[in-house]
């Protein structure tokens, strides 16, 4: 009997900090994103494998960004520059989906660091590096 609370115990002090470690980060302000970011990698699910992806993100102070990068998938394309709007809205970023529409998504905060920062999106989950 004291061997099964004993591990129960462990599986419920387990359970709480693997929920606790991956929490969702919200944001007061742009101030912790705004710079260069390196988008080397998207996946449809976190532990689903990653797709390299080649572009660099640039948030800036004035809740523009540029988005640079080109096609790596089919290469059809050649490098582009992308001009969206975004803003911080309920600890998240909300940003353009296209230029010249009115239409955005909601992307969380899933990591967060000096370096590192890692979105989910509505459809896929952008991991970053600052640059």
């Amino acid at each position: 009997m004291k061997k099964t609370i004993k591990h129960l115990t462990t599986l419920l002090a387990f359970a709480v900090l693997s929920s606790t470690a991956n929490a969702e980060v919200k944001l007061e302000d742009n101030s912790k994103i705004v710079g260069k970011w390196h988008v080397y990698a998207a996946a449809p699910a976190l532990h689903k494998e990653k797709r390299a992806q080649d572009s660099i993100w640039e948030f800036k102070s004035d809740n523009t960004m540029t988005v640079e990068g080109k096609d790596v998938v089919s290469g059809r394309t050649g490098m582009m520059s992308i001009k969206l709007k975004y803003s911080i809205e309920d600890g998240k970023l909300k940003r353009q989906t296209a230029p010249g529409r009115e239409k955005y998504e909601t992307c969380s905060f899933y990591e967060l660091t000096d370096n590192e920062m890692t979105l989910k999106c509505t459809y896929l989950y952008y991991f970053m590096k600052k640059q």
